[in-house]
Order: structure tokens, then sequence, then C-alpha cells
């Protein structure tokens, strides 16, 4: 009963739907077939292509390891209907093949890149200098300034300098370099303080230093303020070319400029003094550092220390070194072993014997030349006690004298019979190590007595 009733009810309403759709309009149903073609073309435009979307293109590309194979992807992206790479892509790609030397595919890429209305990122170009100095290709360094004006882009002064820096660094492109920064400024570009430091440097290593100077006059002329580098650049060519006191002229220009000179600049004045033995004045520069606004640090101190020291002046070497604590600057192994050398090569060996101490008491190892020109001193003027003594300090902070040293000692250790026990007791103790010389020492004693032997048999 049931059953009957829900067929009828089902009949009832499959013709109610029939009525209806017979007695519609036919426009109606044309108009709504319009529509749904549309959209089903809508749909096909905007389908994603099958290689996936830009992002995803991107990523694969950029988590590539094989240039070669980012490229495939690449083109095979770009053959797909309706697909248009990114920027970032292109970036990603070019860089890529530029790293790994393929420098026709990065070309071709470029070029490409060059036909889409992409905002190009300075960056791009930036990295494609360095690839190409990276490469050794100071030619392609060049032409990428004139590629970057083919994009229509103005180049940035910090394309100018990294080319320069590149260019100059190969000698057979400094005048190439010169060229492309006289004529910079037709095409926009303005060098600044640091494109005149790379070509000043330039001209002084290449020994043309009244380049050099004519474009440092020429900064104040164009309102490119110079800064510390600009005048250390043009003092280190001037001491190349032995010419100090311009140096030192220019030095005093730049403090009454205001400008607090770095350890550098100073540290090549100081030099320059040095060599030229123009003691008194390094040392008036190293004093007047600090009333300047720089603290002379352990190499300034060791300039001046050697500088005195190698012109048999080690009285003074030895103020500056005592002077060094209270100055803030501690000295080290180079400042001791100076004036120990220095004091020895003037006789003055018990003063060299008490900075040796007090450089081993600090625990600095010193050469063992050090150690042998102030044994070979004490034994020369017949001071063997003081020899051994030496000897003694070596040995108690734990380090081994050189051969040449034992063969210099023995005679007169053995002259002196109250000494040898003790010295070889001392040596029984330091010397048994896995690198021991006590062999050496044996030798020289086997020889000196032999000496001593004959000798004693000819005089009876």
């Amino acid at each position: 009963m049931h059953l009957s009733a829900l067929r009828s009810s089902l009949s009832s309403k499959v013709r109610k739907i029939s009525f209806s759709y017979c007695s519609a309009p036919l426009n109606h149903y044309k108009e709504q077939d319009d529509r749904w073609r549309l959209k089903d073309q809508e749909l096909k435009e905007n389908k994603e292509p099958l290689v996936g979307s830009r992002a995803r293109i991107h990523k694969l590309i950029a988590s590539q390891s094989d240039p070669l194979l980012a490229k495939e992807i690449f083109d095979l992206a770009c053959r797909q209907p309706n697909f248009q790479h990114s920027y970032a892509t292109y970036h990603s790609l070019i860089l890529k093949l530029g790293r790994s030397h393929h420098f026709s595919l990065m070309h071709a890429v470029l070029s490409s890149l060059k036909f889409h209305n992409y905002s190009i990122s300075p960056s791009l170009f930036t990295h494609i200098i360095e690839i190409y100095g990276d490469a050794n290709l100071p030619e392609k360094v060049l032409k990428t300034f004139y590629t970057i004006l083919e994009f229509n882009i103005k180049p940035l002064t910090k394309h100018l300098n990294c080319i320069l820096e590149i260019l100059v660094a190969n000698r057979n492109f400094v005048q190439p370099a010169f060229d492309l920064f006289r004529s910079a400024h037709k095409y926009g570009v303005s060098p600044n303080t640091k494109s005149y430091n790379i070509m000043m440097r330039a001209f002084c290593l290449n020994d043309d230093l009244s380049i050099a100077y004519t474009l440092f006059n020429q900064m104040f002329k164009r309102d490119v303020p110079p800064d510390v580098e600009s005048y250390r650049i043009l003092m280190q060519g001037l001491c190349r070319k032995s010419q100090v006191n311009k140096a030192v002229d220019l030095l005093e220009d730049m403090l009454n400029k205001g400008f607090v000179p770095d350890t550098l600049s100073y540290t090549t004045l100081l030099n320059s003094l040095c060599r030229k033995k123009k003691l008194k004045e390094a040392y008036k520069l190293l004093c007047r550092m600090k009333v300047k606004g720089c603290n002379p640090d352990i190499l300034h101190y060791n300039t001046v220390i050697s500088g005195y020291c190698k012109v048999g002046r080690a009285a003074d070497a030895c103020k500056v070194l005592d002077d060094m604590p209270s100055n803030g600057c501690l000295p080290n192994l180079l400042s001791y072993q100076s004036i120990v050398g220095g004091l020895c090569n003037q006789g003055m060996y018990t003063e060299a014997k008490s900075y040796f101490k007090v450089m081993m008491s600090k625990g600095f190892c010193p050469h063992f030349s050090v150690v042998h020109l102030l044994v070979k001193g004490f034994c020369k003027i017949g001071k063997a006690e003081d020899a051994c003594e030496v000897l003694f300090e070596l040995l108690r902070h734990g380090n081994s004298p050189h051969a040449d040293t034992w063969a210099e000692i023995l005679p007169s250790i053995c002259e002196a019979d109250n000494t040898t026990g003790d010295v070889l007791q001392q040596v029984i103790k330091v010397e048994i190590t896995p690198n021991t010389r006590i062999v050496d020492l044996g030798a020289g004693l086997e020889d000196y007595l032999i000496k001593k032997i004959k000798a004693r048999s000819r005089t009876s």
C-alpha cells in the first residue's frame, strides 16, 4: 500500500519537472549554454601548466646542484603554453651558470631576460662582474659595464668600483680602468672616494706617483672628500719612492685637516723613517701617536726597537722597551729578541743576560740563534760562568740548547772543573727526552778530550 503511494508521488513529480522543462522558452537554454561554454574556455585559458607554478619552477631550478640540468628545466618550462618565468628564476639560473663557468649559456639567458619588462636588481650585475673577476676575465668584466647600459639601466658607482678593483689587479688593464674612470660621468656615473682610492693605489704600485698625486688634488676640486685611506695610499707611495719627508708633510696636512691617521699610516712612516736611519724622528712620531688619538701597538714599538738595534743604539732601544708597559703595551718575544741581539752585537753581554732572564721569566722561548749569540759572546770574553748561567736558565724552563751552542760552550765548561759536573747534571735531568741531544754533547766532549790529550802529550 505504501509502495504504490510512493510510486504515484514520484510519477507526479517527474511529470511536473518534464512539463516545466518543456514549457521554458528556448532562448533561456541557449543563453545558459553560452555561459557554460565561456566558463569552460576561461578554465582552459587559466589552467596551470603541466610543469607547475612559477614559484615551483624557481624552487626546482634554485635547488639544482647541476647547472646544466637547471637549464634543461628552464627550457622545458619555456616551451609550455602560457608560461613565463619569474625574475627570481632568471636571477638564480644566470648566477648558477656563471659560477660554473658556463658563460655562453649564462649570456643566452641574460639576453632572454632583456626582452621581458622585469625590474632588474642591481645586485645581478654586481654578481656577474664578480663572477668574471673570479674567472680572471678582465675583458668581460669591462664589457659588463656596457651590458648594463644595454638594459637601459644606469650603472651604479658600486658597479664602477667593483670593475675598477678587478681591472687594476691586472697590470695590463690599469690604463683601460683609468679610461673607464674618466669617462664614467658620460654615462651618469660619478666616481666617489673609493673610486679615486682604487686608481691612486694602482698608479702608486705602478710607480706613477705623479698621476696619483694629480688624482688626489683632483678630489678637492671635484668636491670628492678624501678619507684616511686616500692619505695613507699616497704616503705609502711616497715612502716606496724613499720620499719620506714628503710623506711626513702629508701626515701633517692630514692632521691639520682634522683627520686621525690609522695605525697602518703610522706603521708605514715608522718603517720608512727607520730604514732611512732617522731614529730621532721615528721616536718623536711614536710619542705623538697617543696625543693624536692613535695608541701605538706592539708593531709600532717593535719597529722602533729594531731600528735602534740595527744602527747600534741598543741602549735607546732598551729605553723604548722599558717605557712600553706604562704606555699600555707589553713587550712580546720579538721585542726581547731584538734587545738581546742588539746588546750582544754591541758587546753588552751582561745587560743582554738580564733581558734574557726577564724574557724567560715571562714564558717566552727565544730562537736558538739568540741563545747561541749570547753564549758565544760570554765564551769569547772568557766568562764561562755567565755562559753556563744562560744555559741553566734555558734548561730550567725546559728548553734545549742547539748542538752548535753545546759545541761553543763545552771547551769553556771543561776548563772550569767546578762547573762541569753541574752542567752535566742539568743535562741529564732535562736533556733525556725523545729528541735528546745528549749524544751531541758526548761527541763534543769526546772531541774536546782527544784534543786536550794530544796537546798534553806534545808538551810532555
